[in-house]
């Protein structure tokens, strides 16, 4: 029905944006992936799904297509709805949640509040194929245990960083061993 929302930003909080478009202020849900792209003042266009339910109906709001693309996909498995699959999506870029599914990274998607063992399973089981045939050519299938970055950030996970915190820390961190790179963030974070 929705399909973008163009206009002004007038709020932005946890979880949520206000854009205003010919007049009218719409109401996004968003990830913090979304949140972090979007401007402190002036326009911004986001693309944009609604979800009609029996207590309201939801809009949510996307910086990607890529973003909405795998939401839609997240919200097709049983378990998962909107809320959860945008809390999958704050933990990180889609293409690297993309990746995390195609290579069967479960212990990535356990990391998320609401997500237990067996729903990151499903998540995995029911759409590798999917993100396999949609962006095989996108995605660097890379095993975690031998990328030292992916080693770090679930170290990170394992002392009770979010995701996202995971991620901010180790952003700027040079190393060529998943300790430097423990270290190197760790310090920063001080």
């Amino acid at each position: 029905m929705i399909h973008s929302v163009r206009g002004r930003v007038l709020a932005r909080r946890p979880g949520e944006v206000v854009i205003e478009s010919a007049g009218v202020g719409y109401r996004l849900g968003v990830s913090a992936v979304t949140l972090e792209d979007m401007p402190r003042d002036g326009e911004a266009l986001l693309h944009s799904h609604l979800v009609m339910r029996d207590d309201g109906i939801h809009l949510y709001g996307f910086s990607t297509e890529t973003e909405r693309e795998l939401f839609l996909m997240l919200i097709g498995v049983q378990g998962v709805g909107p809320k959860v699959a945008q809390a999958v999506l704050s933990g990180g870029p889609p293409r690297e949640l993309l990746s995390a599914i195609a290579t069967g990274d479960a212990a990535r998607f356990q990391a998320v509040p609401g997500i237990g063992k067996r729903t990151a399973e499903r998540i995995i089981v029911e759409l590798r194929d999917k993100v396999a045939g949609a962006v095989a050519d996108e995605i660097v299938i890379k095993r975690a245990s031998d990328d030292p970055r992916s080693l770090a950030r679930e170290a990170l996970l394992g002392l009770g960083y979010t995701p996202p915190e995971a991620d901010s820390m180790l952003d700027g961190t040079d190393g060529d061993s998943p300790e430097e790179l423990i270290a190197e963030a760790l310090k920063a974070a001080r």
